[in-house]
């Protein structure tokens, strides 16, 4: 865990909580006020009073259409005749694009050759001339900024800038406004911009509130230049939008200041927040988006019995994804397992197991029957049941069930789905 210095005053910083008002102002009927909503079955598992910022219902799925038109309706006639230009492959892109053609502002996108087909041609149907260049993110950057001083484009940045901290903001001032007796905001942290904007909204209209940010463990920016701590990030995490090296300069300089602590969250509880929130919400969040609630599954007691306000920040998720994820999540619960008998290869065994295993209430999924396994008889064959259950114990009375009937069963790991 990683806490902040105990200052709260942002009267130092380029953001003031009157920008973020007008900001508020500003965006008002260009986007989307999203509902703040009470949880009682993530309450209930948690421990927490959770309230969720359902982000993931503006146009574009994302928070960040708030700082982008914020920062798009103060450009100057010249600036927006000129053009603008942002470098991101994900949300950010089409924040942008959504919110320039909206304004009749030119805009191209920057994105690392990379990037999913899907964010590509979401990007391009708002209007916005997409540029594939580079295999990362810092090619990217780097063509972009090359590009911009080319062509004369104001550089619309993801998260380090003023305007986009200010719009992003505009969070907080909703949900202190419909639930005022939040006492813990938990905000996922990428670059830094929501969490920067928020933490000043949030402390100005309750200075007593906590914040607490939220990063993926393979990606301890924040986490680890709070406590002076080399930065080493790197690895294929769900929350790719929150996958970045470091906060941006202005974003940390109001985080040190504001923010009370940062926590880190694995892999796995990225994964069954994803799914709680399919499952339980009835809500599609991408990674970063269910950063907070991976919070409070991995901290219950930082937060047992605290009034937690999460923003939903995307919900932009790959669907081939999504579904692997609500797979693993069943395999994690024991609703899917496999079982593998090893016996004499002989006509109507398949059935016969088969027959056993439906009596005992199991759908089979999968069947695999393998004869050329070395270490069992020539006459014999190994047969792995990929099978559906209603829970773990459903799962271990189909194996018992298998077992009385005479067939020597025995349950296997799913290794691969559960690391």
């Amino acid at each position: 865990m990683a806490r902040a210095a105990a200052s709260h005053s942002a009267s130092d910083h380029p953001v003031s909580f009157d920008d973020i008002v007008a900001a508020a102002a500003r965006i008002a009927g260009h986007v989307e006020r999203t509902p703040l909503r009470h949880s009682k079955t993530l309450s209930e598992i948690t421990g927490a009073d959770v309230w969720i910022k359902f982000e993931n219902l503006q146009f574009t799925a994302s928070f960040k259409e708030r700082g982008a038109c914020n920062k798009l309706a103060q450009l100057t006639d010249a600036e927006k005749a000129g053009g603008v230009i942002a470098i991101s492959a994900g949300n950010h892109a089409q924040g942008v694009a959504y919110n320039a053609a909206r304004l009749k502002i030119p805009s191209t996108i920057v994105m690392p050759r990379t990037t999913p087909f899907v964010k590509v041609e979401h990007t391009r149907k708002h209007g916005a001339r997409v540029v594939l260049h580079g295999e990362s993110m810092t090619e990217a950057f780097e063509y972009g900024y090359a590009l911009a001083a080319r062509e004369g484009l104001t550089l619309i940045h993801p998260f380090d800038d003023a305007a986009i901290i200010a719009g992003q903001g505009t969070i907080a001032i909703e949900m202190l406004t419909d639930a005022p007796s939040l006492d813990t905001l938990v905000i996922p942290v990428g670059g830094g911009g929501l969490i920067a904007g928020n933490a000043i909204a949030a402390k100005h209209l309750k200075p007593g509130i906590e914040i607490v940010g939220v990063e993926a463990a393979m990606y301890p920016g924040l986490f680890s230049e709070l406590r002076g701590d080399p930065i080493r990030v790197g690895g294929q995490t769900i929350a790719e939008g929150i996958a970045v090296k470091q906060a941006g300069r202005l974003n940390f300089t109001i985080c040190k200041a504001m923010v009370d602590e940062v926590l880190l969250v694995e892999e796995a509880r990225l994964e069954q927040a994803v799914a709680l929130f399919a499952n339980v919400e009835k809500t599609v969040a991408e990674g970063a988006g269910a950063a907070g609630l991976a919070a409070l599954l991995a901290h219950p007691q930082r937060f047992k019995g605290r009034r937690c306000g999460l923003i939903l920040c995307g919900g932009n998720i790959d669907s081939r994804l999504l579904a692997s994820v609500l797979v693993r999540a069943l395999v994690r619960e024991g609703r899917i397992a496999r079982v593998r008998l090893i016996g004499d290869d002989q006509p109507g065994l398949l059935s016969r197991v088969s027959k056993v295993i439906g009596e005992l209430g199991g759908n089979i999924i999968e069947v695999a029957h393998n004869r050329l396994v070395l270490d069992i008889p020539a006459k014999g064959a190994e047969i792995d049941f990929t099978i559906e259950t209603r829970d773990l114990a459903h799962t271990h009375e189909v194996v018992a069930g298998l077992k009385a009937a005479g067939y020597p069963v025995q349950l296997l790991p799913f290794e691969a789905a559960t690391a």
